[in-house]
């Protein structure tokens, strides 16, 4: 059975790209995440969803509002990364690093996602393995490895809170 480990987060909205990144322990079989308003509570959860899927946050203008704004610090650009530590459903512990960028024109802002890399222990030789994606190639790959559809992580799993009561709606909605 897959699990998720670690998430560590640094330059996502309010987790400064200047500061350490910011690590959160998840317990197993379950982590409750309480805060404040404006804590970040939600920016986990996107998150997460972010590592696995690759799918932005509703209503972020093409990822430039999921970055920390590079205007509030001074820069012309901001790097952001998002990794995860799971276990994959072989019961291989692995990291995923997505990494994005967004970059402040003279009166815009422009998104991109970079590169992303899974990493993991060669099972024979115990040496570290780094493997190189494209961002599709993620998008496929880490569902295929946690052993649940990409559908159902993000419509169920790592669903938005306004979309989280779905299952109690009318039937002729639901269908």
């Amino acid at each position: 059975m897959a699990s998720i480990a670690k998430l560590s987060i640094r330059g996502v909205r309010s987790f400064s790209p200047e500061d350490e990144e910011q690590v959160i322990g998840f317990c197993f079989p379950l982590t409750i995440i309480v805060g404040a308003n404006g804590c970040g509570k939600t920016t986990i959860i996107e998150s997460l969803k972010y590592a696995v899927t690759g799918s932005l946050p509703p209503g972020n203008k093409s990822g430039q509002s999921f970055v920390h704004d590079p205007k509030s610090i001074g820069q012309t650009n901001v790097k952001a990364a998002i990794k995860l530590r799971f276990t994959a459903r072989t019961g291989a512990s692995m990291i995923v690093m997505r990494c994005m960028e967004v970059t402040q024109k003279k009166s815009s802002q422009s998104f991109k996602a970079l590169d992303g890399t899974i990493r993991m222990m060669d099972p024979n030789t115990g040496e570290r393995v780094v493997m190189s994606h494209k961002c599709t190639e993620l998008d496929k790959t880490i569902p295929s490895l946690m052993g649940v559809s990409k559908p159902i992580l993000e419509h169920v799993v790592f669903c938005h809170q306004e979309d989280s009561s779905w299952p109690l709606q009318e039937g002729a909605v639901l269908k």
